[in-house]
């Protein structure tokens, strides 16, 4: 719905956590297509500025993977940021050895982001025991050292190797075939309700006993189920947190509304990042 409604509207501009092939990349092309301007930038914080100053109408960021969890500074530029939830892409991450070389043998150096490095690391402990590891901020930048180094190798997608003109040494070596990551599309507008919608809030409890209790209580009453629930320190105040939650529905929808004024009410305060269509 959102894709269809997204190009009766011109041609988009998007950024997003580069360099080109990365996964976030892959999943922008996922949600908006070919016919999308896209920008890549050095990082989620400047994703969030591209959108927030309107030189991009979108933004595309990680904000969590099904093995590592969730990406803490995504949550945390949130708080400060007026941006809104336009959308939701989930992506199947297939992680590939990229290398100039031909032979697994002729490599000497392996680089790749630290949570690709951890969700291939019994292939690579089985596979490549004695050589050097290396992190690099993005999947896509490994697979760019490789290019001038036939004994280093990458794992990086398969849009990588095309891009970086590498070889494809051993596809889809995650340890766990059910490997997703969930990334958000960012906006300075709300997207229409669909129906089948979820609603993304941050919320600061006080500080007493059964606060939290208290916090989540009338999502329990009014029936409304709660997908996801994230604690990050507030950085503000010692041991003072917020709460990231995922919640079933729109918040225009009467039940949602409900609750979300019993909430308001009972924390010191509340922020809501968006609606936007549920990912099916």
């Amino acid at each position: 719905i959102m894709s269809a409604s997204l190009s009766l509207e011109g041609t988009q501009t998007v950024a997003y956590l580069g360099p080109p092939a990365t996964f976030t990349h892959l999943a922008a092309m996922r949600k908006f297509g070919g016919s999308a301007d896209y920008v890549s930038v050095n990082s989620i914080k400047d994703v969030f500025d591209e959108v927030e100053r309107g030189r991009m109408r979108f933004g595309v960021v990680p904000i969590e993977n099904s093995t590592e969890g969730v990406v803490n500074h995504t949550l945390d530029l949130f708080v400060d940021s007026p941006l809104l939830i336009y959308g939701e892409v989930m992506l199947e991450v297939s992680h590939h050895f990229l290398s100039k070389a031909q032979k697994l043998e002729e490599i000497k150096t392996v680089y790749s982001h630290p949570h690709a490095l951890a969700q291939c690391r019994n292939w690579l402990e089985t596979n490549l025991p004695s050589v050097n590891f290396a992190e690099e901020p993005s999947t896509a930048r490994a697979a760019e050292r490789c290019v001038d180094d036939p004994t280093a190798g990458a794992i990086a997608s398969e849009l990588a190797a095309q891009l970086y003109g590498l070889n494809i040494l051993r596809s889809r070596i995650e340890d766990n075939i059910n490997n997703f990551t969930r990334f958000l599309i960012l906006s300075q507008k709300g997207a229409e309700p669909t129906g089948r919608d979820k609603t993304s809030i941050i919320v600061s409890a006080k500080d007493r006993v059964g606060a939290l209790y208290d916090l989540i209580r009338p999502f329990s009453s009014h029936g409304i189920s709660m997908t996801k629930i994230e604690s990050r320190p507030t950085r503000r105040k010692v041991w003072e947190y917020l709460f990231y939650m995922d919640l079933e529905g729109h918040q225009d929808d009467d039940r949602l509304k409900k609750a979300l004024a019993e909430v308001r009410s009972r924390c010191l305060m509340m922020k809501v990042l968006g609606s936007y269509s549920s990912h099916q």
